[in-house]
């Protein structure tokens, strides 16, 4: 049980004898209960943050022989590859012959993510119907970070690409461009 001290009084010795106080006593046994209820319920009625995360399709590990593989036209085509210090080299189109490209650009709001949004207008056009839109073929390189994967990702959510898919393999040709200044 828990005691409250109120002090025995003024602290001089002598003088006149008064009568002796008797200490008040506050029991907090009730207060400390509520607070362990209190405790328990928000505990049990919160709902913990889910963690956010982002649909990735990834391929199956074994390779069928008899897959032929799917033709991709090169006009909805736009390849990203990520280089080291947040070098960022785009390109529409075949490397060898590309119709936009290749240039570095810069994250963000008015470098790749404006340059996906015009991009993405023009395969539209171009097809003329919004299911053959663009197909965006992310490379991050060897030393490019995970933060720039991320970050590229975040740009294909908020722009609304449905396709994309990250390859590892790189042209020699395509190598040179993403290791020169």
């Amino acid at each position: 049980m828990a005691e409250l001290n109120t002090g025995d009084g003024d602290g001089k010795k002598g003088g006149k004898v008064r009568s002796k106080k008797s200490n008040s006593k506050v029991d907090l046994t009730a207060m400390v209960d509520l607070a362990f209820l209190l405790i328990t319920f928000f505990m049990l009625t919160t709902t913990l943050s889910k963690p956010q995360s982002m649909p990735l399709g990834l391929p199956d590990k074994q390779d069928n022989p008899d897959e032929k593989p799917i033709k991709v036209d090169e006009n909805r085509t736009l390849t990203v590859m990520l280089g080291d210090n947040n070098k960022i080299v785009y390109y529409m189109g075949l490397f060898d012959a590309p119709i936009a490209g290749p240039k570095e650009i810069a994250y963000g709001k008015e470098g790749i993510r404006a340059e996906l949004l015009k991009r993405k207008k023009s395969v539209v056009e171009y097809s003329g119907s919004a299911d053959k839109g663009l197909i965006v073929i992310i490379k991050p390189g060897k030393k490019s970070n995970y933060r720039n994967l991320v970050d590229i990702l975040d740009e294909m959510a908020i722009v609304g690409v449905p396709s994309n898919a990250i390859v590892n393999d790189f042209t020699p040709a395509e190598l040179k461009l993403l290791e020169s200044n």
